[in-house]
């Protein structure tokens, strides 16, 4: 195919609402792929014995490595043909799935879902980048529209398909779903979509891409692993001193730089630099809730797969109502009051659902689920889109890239720090009972491997004893997830500002969640 070296006002091609459906159908699979595992690490703990460090990893692995190169594969797109690498990010998230569907160990399930972080950091940037080819400038806004909706609507599907597949099939179907899709995914790029480059795109830094991915893996790395092998253990110290290193590194090589890969110059826009740490504030809630949640519904209250995707559809129902109510508050209130006043609502939910009990039931977990839900969605759809609005056009695409990379960054330290508190909180309050050797481990790793060590020796009083334990670290989880919402709040009170008095004639104001998301 002929490249594209620049945008044409010539006749659309007739295919491309087409190549967007397949376009939209890989950005699901991606969206929900941020999710579905969660509701299948319960499964995979009981059925490959993996212990909650691993199961950590499980999720994180993914999204380290996603957040860690999703700029370098832009790059890459824009030097080489965005069509070229975005089926070839494809091509490795579904041989990623496919690994990920035979693997018979938590080690080759980690490693499967590092290599879907590969794929899905060249196919996120350049699902995006590869619309000014394919659509006039009149329907761009609209396409942009529907590739952010993709994405955003696999969040919430993630759990429930999640859920159906596990109630049906064996664990390794939540991976197998991806193939079909991705398939037709590269399909349709391969026949469908016209190739484009930017020859003045910066050259890749293969040394920052390294300082970036190696130096959040050691973060990472030592929060997990604290909880186990001790806190002031060599490892967990030396891993936090050689991720303090690299990424103090990476930070000075790219201030350096002439033409950084990660421009942080674009954090001293204080509007830019504000609604970024609240997007990552909130991404980091939401990943930590959504990996500490799925095995509270199934362990605890004894819900199946399907059933615990079912159950977190309040919150998700939550994030909806903000989808469509959002601009209109901000149109009359302001950004600031809706993300300060949306914060607030969310701590709440955040100490209320400390509130739950081994007795609560589920109707209680729905009540606090719906409102963080509200709080959520309501503070970040601002947040992502005045990230970018603050921004002069020409640094927008820029802006998105880091935006994008912080913001993974904290769905990782979410799942990585709270589950470390909740890890650290169950072993030292679960009663073995005296039990001995692999049992006592088995049930010590996590409260799915208590439940089934418990089922074995039809031991009642272990089941209680770590539904218990687990309800309290979970507690102290979302006791820290309020006050992360509050000192949220407290950062928007103080560094936004407030809305102009008048707007201008000709002003514009740029949709809320206008392609923010990635």
């Amino acid at each position: 195919m002929a490249t594209v070296t620049a945008q044409t006002e010539a006749r659309p091609d007739p295919r491309r609402w087409w190549a967007l459906g397949a376009l939209v159908a890989s950005m699901l699979v991606l969206g929900f792929d941020m999710t579905i595992l969660n509701v299948a690490l319960p499964s995979i703990a009981a059925q490959l014995g993996a212990d909650t460090g691993e199961q950590q990893w499980m999720a994180d692995s993914y999204i380290v490595v996603f957040a860690a190169l999703m700029l370098p594969a832009g790059l890459l797109g824009d030097r080489f043909g965005r069509r070229r690498m975005l089926i070839g990010g494809l091509g490795v998230f579904l041989a990623a799935s496919v690994v990920g569907a035979l693997s018979s160990e938590v080690t080759w399930v980690i490693a499967a879902r590092a290599l879907m972080g590969v794929g899905a950091a060249f196919v996120m940037p350049l699902a995006i980048s590869v619309l000014p080819g394919l659509f006039p400038r009149a329907e761009q806004t609209k396409a942009v529209a529907m590739i952010s909706a993709a994405s955003a609507l696999g969040l919430p599907l993630g759990p429930i398909i999640g859920g159906w597949l596990l109630d049906h099939y064996w664990w390794g179907s939540v991976f197998v779903i991806n193939v079909p899709m991705v398939a037709i995914g590269i399909t349709a790029c391969l026949f469908l979509l016209p190739e484009t480059r930017d020859p003045a795109a910066p050259r890749v830094d293969v040394l920052s891409t390294v300082l970036t991915a190696v130096g959040l893996g050691a973060l990472i790395y030592a929060i997990i692993e604290g909880p186990g092998k001790g806190w002031s253990s060599g490892t967990v110290l030396g891993s936090f001193a050689a991720a303090a290193v690299l990424l103090t590194a990476l930070v000075r090589r790219e201030r350096r730089s002439p033409r950084p890969m990660l421009d942080l110059s674009l954090l001293g826009n204080r509007g830019f630099l504000t609604n970024t740490l609240l997007a990552t504030l909130g991404m980091f809630v939401m990943s930590g809730l959504m990996f500490v949640l799925p095995q509270y519904l199934q362990a605890v209250l004894g819900t199946d797969a399907l059933g615990t995707g079912v159950r977190i559809i309040p919150m998700m129902g939550g994030m909806l109502l903000a989808a469509r109510l959002a601009q209109p508050l901000v149109d009359r209130f302001g950004a600031r009051s809706v993300i300060c006043v949306a914060l607030v609502v969310l701590a709440f939910a955040g100490f209320l659902g400390a509130r739950t009990t081994v007795d609560s039931g589920y109707g209680f977990t729905a009540l606090w689920l719906s409102i963080a839900g509200v709080g959520f969605a309501f503070a970040m759809i601002p947040a992502m889109s005045g990230a970018l609005t603050t921004l002069p056009k020409d640094e927008a695409g820029r802006g998105s890239g880091l935006l994008s990379t912080v913001r993974q960054t904290g769905s990782a330290l979410g799942v990585a720090l709270l589950g470390a508190l909740v890890a650290g909180a169950y072993s030292a309050h679960l009663d073995t009972g005296g039990l001995r050797g692999a049992a006592a481990d088995a049930a010590g790793d996590s409260v799915i491997g208590a439940h089934v060590v418990a089922g074995r020796l039809g031991d009642r009083a272990l089941a209680a004893s770590a539904d218990a334990a687990y309800l309290h670290g979970m507690d102290l989880a979302l006791v820290v997830i309020g006050i992360t919402a509050l000192a949220a709040a407290v950062l928007a009170a103080v560094l936004m500002p407030g809305p102009p008095a008048t707007g201008g004639p000709g002003k514009q104001v740029a949709p809320v969640g206008a392609d923010a998301r990635e």
